[in-house]
């Protein structure tokens, strides 16, 4: 979520943010070298975990680089705006409806359809991945759990499961996660209405408090891959609550002490390189994890980017034909698609490390979401540009 100045809307995206996808790839690159040069060094980054048993449970550089990837985005919401929201039912209520009743059950199906039946093959009907034990679970090696074997790798207690699986776990992860953060800038460049789009994030990072576990839990289930409820509830806690708690306590702190207009004009502008940064540490981790994977067999990014990329325009037309059907306005319906169609994959890359571990194919596919995400937004955001005269009905009213 962001609130934009009048200096930031004459720049429209930061530096950082109009070259995503260019530092996405750098850290890809940068992460690949690293896995071959120095494997050890990001594996005792890793190492350095809060454990439940035998079990390591939370990253902590990870978690300290998470954190600061999801406070920036929940300082800036506004509660005030949220009790408002409820004056434009239609477009909000579109936005929960494609959030949280359409677009998890589509992303699951194209998912299981491309990397399932389509590119079976490709991936490897017998390639294996290792992936946390479960949270709360203590199998002896050997047992099995929904699709996974315990194995002990390392010395630890892991889950065997098809790589093809792991995979879908993220692209799942990333359907349950809708955007709250790069939205705006999104809805900004289309020229939509920037307070439904504050609105809306600051909803739908309520709403996933709520929705993002049992969601996620079901969606795992039905896919035959574990389901770590307690790690679900943990994840929730610690990457969702904890940071939305810090943000409005801050917030109310900050402004109180030096006033609106510096808190937006200069504490927020500090934030977004910051959140920028701590996401490309957290790439370089995860990639210095799947060099060999990469390497090996670079197709892999491409079966994973096609059903991410057909969801993201499934989603968009979908809520930008709803959007149509029920005569909104251009300005409310850009961003109204736009929600939907981008992910949150901050949350999608924290729930998947802690869940599945660094080094899963769970959390190679959240961090495809994110390399993907620059590109298919900006050319998404051209579509709207160019036939915001469908709904030129709202205009011919006034």
């Amino acid at each position: 979520m962001s609130e934009k100045t009048n200096g930031e809307k004459d720049k429209g995206l930061s530096f950082f943010e109009r070259y995503l996808s260019l530092w996405v790839a750098i850290c890809i690159i940068g992460g690949i070298i690293l896995g071959k040069i120095a494997p050890e060094f990001a594996r005792y980054l890793d190492g350095m975990s809060i454990y439940v048993g035998d079990a390591p449970v939370v990253s902590i550089p990870i978690a300290i680089c998470l954190f600061f990837m999801m406070y920036p985005i929940m300082v800036k919401i506004d509660f005030a705006e949220v009790l408002q929201a409820g004056k434009n039912l239609k477009p909000i209520g579109l936005t929960l409806f494609i959030n949280w009743m359409i677009k998890p059950f589509t992303m699951y199906g194209i998912s299981l359809f491309f990397l399932g039946t389509a590119f079976y093959a490709f991936i490897g009907p017998d390639v294996m991945d290792y992936v946390k034990m479960p949270f709360g679970l203590n199998l002896p090696p050997g047992e099995t759990y929904g699709v996974g074997k315990v194995v002990m790798v390392d010395g630890i207690k892991m889950l065997e499961v098809p790589l093809w699986r792991s995979y879908l776990a993220g692209c799942i992860l990333l359907g349950i996660a809708p955007c709250t953060a790069m939205v705006l800038v999104w809805g900004f460049l289309a020229r939509g209405n920037d307070s439904h789009t504050l609105v809306m994030v600051a909803i739908n990072s309520l709403t996933m408090l709520f929705l993002f576990g049992p969601l996620g839990g079901f969606l795992l289930g039905v896919g035959r891959l574990p389901v770590p409820w307690q790690a679900l509830v943990l994840s929730i806690g610690i990457y969702v609550a904890l940071p939305l708690v810090a943000g409005y306590f801050s917030r109310k702190l900050i402004i109180a002490r030096m006033g609106e207009v510096w808190f937006k004009e200069k504490f927020l502008q500090v934030l977004t390189p910051i959140t920028i940064l701590a996401l490309l540490f957290t790439l370089v981790l995860l990639f210095s994890f799947k060099g060999d994977v990469i390497i090996s067999n670079p197709m892999t990014i491409v079966w994973i980017a096609i059903p991410l990329f057909i969801q993201t325009v499934v989603i968009f037309c979908l809520g930008y034909g709803f959007a149509r059907l029920l005569r909104l306005s251009y300005e409310d319906s850009a961003p109204s698609a736009m929600i939907g169609a981008s992910n949150h994959f901050e949350v999608a890359i924290a729930t998947s490390t802690m869940l599945f571990g660094l080094s899963s194919g769970a959390a190679l596919a959240t961090v495809v979401g994110v390399l993907i995400e620059v590109p298919v937004m900006l050319m998404l955001v051209k579509v709207c540009l160019r036939t915001n005269h469908w709904f030129s009905y709202e205009r011919d009213r006034k």
